[in-house]
């Protein structure tokens, strides 16, 4: 592929995947992939990504109107930068050391290697002066290395996960590159306020830069890391639930779970999503009597990753130890105080269990922004439902005014936070979602997507947007 695109993505993954059914690919769900597929159409743009199998040589090819570039990543490339290097090492460290961090030389090399491929290819296909836009934690040195490539592009950076204190970041060996990675950037935006501020320090205090507020001063360009919290594309979840058997199926899911008050929590399986916290809470309320059999199930959806880490298979065992132990105390014949399921849905059927809960309960440890809790207040037209949402996702900081906002660390704080939320008065439950509805609606991922280019293409030395 020549270097004719005005705009270049480059993510660990491309946007689509292979559809197993009926041969080819299909665009891949989410929001990220839906707000910026309009953007690729309109400025003849390229997306640079892994196609998610090993090994796999594949040429550029067009897909859904997007030219998609595809980087080969070896077996053994997946299992040191990808479930070494990117969530062994990055994922704990920047979640807050939940789980310890493994500092390994072989993982790092192997992470400085993938990321070069990643740059060349978009050195590769991007026109000249064209705007690339890096997408999260697994692509850190990218920047750097593209500018070296090619110092005509105006580059971005997004990182969709929390990004970690001096006090913690400082026992990164490679501390060092990983900050200069991202000073290739012109713009690198995070998903609040207190992220780019660690970032700036980090810099002053590491690499002695000079900054101005959020201005990094560094081999004579101005480096700006500002917020973008991403959010939800509102218009596919009213078309979602707008379907007559989407409604129906939530009907279903509710009758089926029984006439007592629905909880939901739909997580990745992962150990900084606190699910063993919420479950712990859950069954205490039964065993204290607050609640009981009938009145009240929850339905946990833990869908499958990284099944291959080995912190991550003992966690499940330790999950569903958990929840047979819970109903076997707390549960009567037929009627589990809770259903857990270990598998992925579709977005029909998430629109459908959105639809059902009375209550979401999104309670990570630590969590970038966490899009579940955006996703069930987009879906709640009716203006029913609450929000248990944790003090440490990032979505809390937009949605504290409706949420129920708690720290899940406190286990009788989480046991009295659902016992408000399952007993809400419906005039109580609509004022809350009403505040939040609006904060999403205003603010969804398409306002995101235009904000972060529009502060992009300003010219340095502009206030950004």
């Amino acid at each position: 592929m020549s270097r004719e695109s005005e705009f270049v993505v480059v993510a660990n993954r491309l946007p689509v995947d292979r559809d197993r059914d009926r041969g080819g690919w299909r665009r891949s769900p989410g929001g990220l992939v839906s707000a910026i597929a309009p953007v690729m159409r309109s400025r003849q743009g390229t997306w640079v990504g892994w196609s998610g199998a090993p090994d796999e040589m594949l040429d550029p090819f067009v897909e859904d109107g997007m030219h998609l570039c595809p980087v080969r990543q070896s077996a053994e490339e997946v299992e040191l930068y990808y479930e070494g290097f990117s969530n062994a090492t990055l994922w704990p460290l920047y979640h807050d050391v939940i789980a310890p961090p493994v500092y390994d030389r072989a993982m790092w090399d192997a992470y400085v290697r993938v990321n070069e491929r990643f740059a060349t290819a978009a050195a590769d296909v991007a026109a000249e002066g064209a705007i690339v836009w890096v997408q999260d934690y697994q692509l850190q040195l990218v920047p750097a290395m593209l500018r070296r490539l090619r110092p005509d592009l105006r580059i971005g950076f997004f990182l969709h996960i929390p990004f970690p204190p001096l006090e913690l970041f400082w026992q990164m060996p490679w501390r060092r590159q990983i900050l200069e990675g991202l000073l290739g950037a012109d713009l690198v935006g995070f998903q609040l306020p207190g992220a780019a501020a660690n970032f700036v320090r980090l810099c002053k205090r590491l690499l002695d830069a000079k900054s101005v507020k959020q201005d990094v001063h560094w081999e004579d360009r101005v480096v700006r890391a500002r917020a973008f919290p991403i959010s939800v594309d509102v218009g596919e979840l009213r078309e979602l639930i707008a379907r007559p058997e989407v409604r129906w199926r939530a009907d279903e899911i509710r009758a089926d779970l029984g006439g007592g008050t629905v909880l939901l929590g739909v997580d990745r399986l992962d150990y900084t999503k606190g699910i063993t916290q919420r479950l712990q809470a859950f069954g205490e309320l039964f065993a204290d009597g607050e609640l009981k059999p009938g009145e009240a199930v929850l339905a946990q959806i833990a869908t499958p990753s990284r099944e291959r880490v080995e912190q991550y298979q003992i966690l499940r065992e330790q999950i569903e130890q958990q929840v047979g132990r819970i109903n076997g105390q707390h549960a009567e014949l037929g009627s589990p105080v809770i259903h857990y399921l270990h598998t992925s849905y579709d977005r029909e059927e998430l629109a459908a269990l959105y639809l059902a809960a009375d209550v979401m309960v999104v309670t990570p440890l630590r969590d970038g922004m966490n899009l579940v809790a955006k996703e069930y207040v987009a879906c709640r037209e009716d203006l029913r439902g609450t929000l248990v949402l944790s003090e440490f996702a990032g979505a809390a900081e937009e949605l504290r005014r409706g949420a129920y906002l708690v720290n899940p660390y406190d286990i009788d704080g989480l046991k009295e936070t659902l016992l408000a939320a399952v007993r809400a008065e419906p005039a109580e439950q609509a004022r809350r979602m009403r505040v939040m509805r609006k904060r999403v609606i205003e603010h969804d991922v398409d306002r995101w997507a235009a904000d972060f280019l529009a502060s992009l293409e300003q010219p340095a030395g502009a206030p950004a947007v």
